[in-house]
């Protein structure tokens, strides 16, 4: 059957050819703190350890900043087998990741009701 080109372990028929906790080795967790909005980059540094396919797909992704949930959608796992994918990039010194900034002025609360009311006019 062809091989997909969306990714090394999916087929076109048979979707995923591998089982999730396969690629992340059975583990369930990971090594580092990582949220769904937490930003990961490479850092052109070639990994110390051999990796997975996974790993390498993932590595690809993060040429910029790109949080965990965009790269757990592109890269079709559940989004713990994901972090678990880039812990031990981290680990291995391939990326890098910072928590996402908060915005620099809090939302104004006259603005939020001003939008409010605005909405609540349209209905």
């Amino acid at each position: 059957m062809p091989a997909s080109l969306d990714g090394p372990l999916l087929d076109d028929a048979a979707g995923r050819l591998v089982r999730p906790y396969t690629v992340s080795g059975g583990r369930t967790r990971p090594t580092a703190e990582l949220d769904l909005l937490t930003l990961v980059m490479a850092t052109g540094s070639a990994p110390r350890t051999q990796l997975g396919p996974e790993h390498a797909h993932a590595l690809t992704l993060c040429a910029g900043p790109t949080s965990v949930a965009e790269l757990s959608a592109h890269l079709r796992l559940p989004a713990v087998v994901t972090k678990v994918l880039l812990s031990d990039l981290l680990d291995c010194g391939a990326v890098t990741a910072r928590a996402p900034r908060p915005p620099d002025t809090p939302t104004d609360r006259s603005l939020l009701e001003a939008v409010l009311d605005g909405l609540r006019r349209r209905l």
